[in-house]
């Protein structure tokens, strides 16, 4: 298990998407641990706002609502917090997903912002590792002129994945709601061109940083184990993909995931492994800067931020 250093507090002038607003100045909380000789923080690219109805699904509705309020989720929109995971070790600095950019919802993309009040740059990144190739992980890759924004890093994608969102197929195989996520996928994908590393879905991506195949929410969706010495933690994506129904009921289907059935096994087995090991990770839409740990409560589980 990793020593516990600090839970660091943020702030920095302006509208920061997502963050509570004090006296106009905006917060964001990174959650922070070390991890070996390593530091592993979240920072806040904001949050998207999400329907109810896209949470829900055709779920039971009386339950899944019942979820919803005791996690404090009032009826109407859902906000689903956004954590980018960046690992510092020696002279790398590893973010794993780009965020939203500023092509897909107003309260998102703030990437950039939380990186300058850790006092980093985009330049100053050095590896971007994909999780998956959804709008909120994979449109901040390029900047407001479609140019890489993280012109100095290496850009890696399971190649699964990168085929999956390059197939013409997959823009008819998605539903209308979803066509978009192709589109856009697929054209930066296509710009980032040579500068993207498609690797197996198991890869070493560095020594002590390896692929792990969490497929479900979409084919090719992978997560990250960072070790150093005898230190790990799971960089888990969405394969884990809120802090309410996930957990209370992870053997229901999730909306958002491209197939289903996969992603229940997937997150039932992860959770499983995460409660028996008590082994750090980290999720893109958990609560609390997503940085935790997570227990058996029956049935359900229980996430607990670090």
């Amino acid at each position: 298990m990793p020593d516990i250093r600090r839970r660091t507090v943020l702030t920095w002038l302006g509208a920061a998407a997502g963050c509570a607003s004090v006296g106009g100045i905006a917060t964001a909380v990174v959650a922070e641990t070390t991890i070996g000789s390593g530091t592993l923080r979240t920072v806040s690219d904001g949050h998207l706002v999400l329907p109810e109805s896209f949470v829900i699904g055709d779920l039971p509705a009386d339950e899944a609502r019942a979820i919803l309020e005791a996690a404090g989720i009032e009826p109407g929109a859902a906000r689903a917090p956004c954590n980018l995971t960046l690992w510092t070790s020696g002279d790398r600095r590893v973010l794993f997903d780009a965020g939203s950019g500023a092509g897909f919802m107003p309260t998102a993309g703030e990437i950039t912002a939380g990186l300058d009040a850790l006092g980093l740059a985009p330049d100053d990144i050095t590896d971007l590792v994909f999780t998956h190739g959804h709008p909120d992980h994979l449109w901040g890759a390029l900047d407001d002129f479609d140019e890489p924004l993280f012109a100095n890093a290496r850009h890696v994608m399971a190649e699964t994945e990168a085929a999956y969102w390059t197939d013409p197929a997959t823009v008819d195989a998605l539903g209308e709601a979803r066509q978009s996520f192709a589109v856009g996928a697929a054209r930066r994908i296509e710009t980032l061109g040579d500068r993207l590393e498609r690797v197996a879905e198991d890869a070493e991506v560095m020594p002590g940083l390896r692929l792990l195949p969490l497929p479900g929410h979409t084919p090719g969706h992978v997560g990250a184990r960072i070790t150093d010495g005898d230190a790990s933690a799971l960089v888990v994506g969405d394969a884990i993909g809120n802090g309410h129904l996930a957990l209370a009921r992870p053997d229901w289907p999730s909306p958002a995931d491209h197939d289903p059935e996969r992603g229940i096994e997937t997150r039932t087995t992860l959770l499983a492994e995460l409660a028996d090991s008590g082994e750090t990770f980290v999720g893109f839409h958990l609560p609390d800067g997503g940085l935790g740990t997570v227990s058996r409560d029956g049935e359900a589980y229980r996430f607990s931020p670090l």
